[in-house]
């Protein structure tokens, strides 16, 4: 045995994580807030309760929790929320992890935003070894965006993309894709991303958490907007992959990547190599299951990450091999009752 960063270490930490059905899980999406500066009508509930401060991980017990996976073979790792960059302090694991990513423990790290920080922060995350981040914009209708996010600015977010390009980051760009919202919209958001060089992945409504519309009102199967965008563009298929779920197609007329999130129509989970921590230190090993591991208390009751490294595996056991999302009137109650805020989107 060695002594790392203050915790004891033995080798059989560095077994990796193998699931039943044979995937081996190399990518760690870990929340590190529930909280967000926005309020997307499809994502949160007007008035959200957010969690006490007392039951979030630290930082640097989110530092050690990260580690052990990295130690179990996690080679990608992306941040998320609510909206990471709104904890305070982020960036003391972002420079954390960033040393992992220079030391070659890790091969990537990223992170989802809405983009309203990044201005402040796409400087110091590029220094950190961030390459590439997905942001969400799922308008670029000023107004349209107010409604969506009920508080946001799009100009903000549009100055953060500035920002995160000059600073030499790869953006892509995510789209929920709502009916009655921006179905329409959808060609020019991608001629716009694809103008600037950003690639534009349109995901479909998740049921996730009880929200104040009903989710069969905005449910757009990706299968019919596919439908209408190869009435106005040539969309090849093709073998591109970034380790998640987008399924990309290559788009003749912009010569840029649309990918396709389909979780409802067309199930993902079939190469699945990811699991999801939250800022509570829970383990979800699945997005659309309940079934879960918790490591807060374990991590505060011992030193020793041999402990951690066995709850980890044991855990890994138990990844499902796939989800139970659906969305139809008879089932009008979300398939999972936690926020998409909660478990890290």
């Amino acid at each position: 045995m060695n002594i790392f960063s203050g915790h004891i270490r033995s080798s059989d930490t560095s077994v990796p994580m193998i699931d039943p059905f044979g995937r081996m899980v190399s990518y760690l999406r870990v929340s590190v807030t529930d909280r967000c500066d926005f309020r997307c009508t499809y994502c949160m509930s007007e008035h959200m309760t957010f969690l006490p401060k007392k039951e979030l991980l630290t930082l640097e017990e989110l530092e050690r929790l990260c580690s052990a996976f990295i130690d179990k073979g996690v080679r990608k790792i992306r941040l998320t929320g609510g909206e990471p960059l709104v904890r305070h302090n982020i960036m003391y694991l972002v420079r954390a992890l960033g040393r992992k990513v220079r030391h070659g423990e890790l091969d990537e790290l990223t992170l989802t935003t809405n983009g309203s920080q990044l201005a402040r922060y796409a400087a110091e995350l590029a220094d950190n070894g961030v390459r590439r981040i997905n942001v969400s914009i799922d308008t670029l209708d000023p107004t349209k965006f107010r409604k969506i996010t009920r508080i946001g600015d799009l100009s903000k977010v549009l100055a953060g993309v500035d920002a995160a390009q000059k600073a030499g980051i790869h953006i892509k760009i995510n789209a929920v894709a709502l009916k009655d919202f921006n179905e329409d919209e959808i060609p020019e958001i991608m001629r716009w991303a694809h103008g600037r060089g950003m690639d534009l992945t349109v995901i479909e409504t998740m049921p996730m958490g009880e929200i104040e519309e009903d989710r069969t009102d905005r449910y757009l199967p990706l299968s019919e907007l596919r439908a209408s965008l190869e009435t106005q563009f040539t969309l090849r298929d093709n073998n591109y992959r970034t380790g998640g779920p987008s399924r990309y197609v290559t788009v003749k007329e912009t010569g840029g990547r649309l990918g396709f999130i389909t979780p409802l129509t067309h199930n993902f989970c079939e190469s699945c190599n990811r699991v999801r921590l939250t800022c509570t230190g829970t383990l979800y090993m699945c997005l659309g299951q309940n079934d879960a591991a918790e490591f807060r208390d374990l991590m505060r009751s011992t030193d020793d990450d041999t402990v951690i490294a066995r709850a980890i595996d044991e855990a890994i056991t138990r990844k499902p091999k796939g989800h139970d999302f659906i969305i139809d009137r008879d089932h009008n109650r979300p398939a999972v009752a936690r926020h998409m805020s909660m478990t890290g989107g």
